[in-house]
């Protein structure tokens, strides 16, 4: 979720919305929430606790400050419409964050620095993934 003034923007309902909120957002910035949730099901013999954890791994977003052509432009990709926030880091919207601050793992999709926090939680090493 995308919070932006205090309210939190989760994915546009369509491309009315999309636009109306990069045009809110263009030439500011905005937070990024990300939910993570672990649910250890490992059998107890393997080391399995049967915990769950969760957490939220946060990061600000700066967006570039957009004219309404590259505004409409971009929503009509359609790309805005399918994710959180109405904008992506790593596709077509790409060039129009100027900068993040904190986790960019985090605005791709997922925090890895988070997912090895929690994973550390049950005992899980992220080197042991690999195996």
């Amino acid at each position: 979720m995308l919070e932006l003034d205090g309210d939190v923007l989760g994915k546009p309902a369509d491309a009315d919305e999309a636009r109306a909120r990069w045009r809110a957002m263009r030439g500011r910035a905005g937070v990024l929430h990300t939910g993570h949730w672990l649910v250890d099901l490992r059998d107890t013999e393997d080391g399995g606790t049967g915990a769950t954890f969760g957490a939220t791994a946060s990061t600000t977003v700066h967006f570039a400050d957009l004219s309404d052509d590259e505004v409409d432009a971009y929503v009509a990709t359609g790309e805005p419409l399918h994710v959180a926030g109405a904008f992506t880091v790593d596709g077509l919207g790409g060039p129009y964050v100027e900068r993040v601050e904190g986790d960019h793992h985090n605005v791709v999709g997922i925090s890895l620095p988070l997912l090895r926090q929690l994973l550390d939680e049950v005992g899980v090493g992220w080197h042991e993934l690999r195996d």
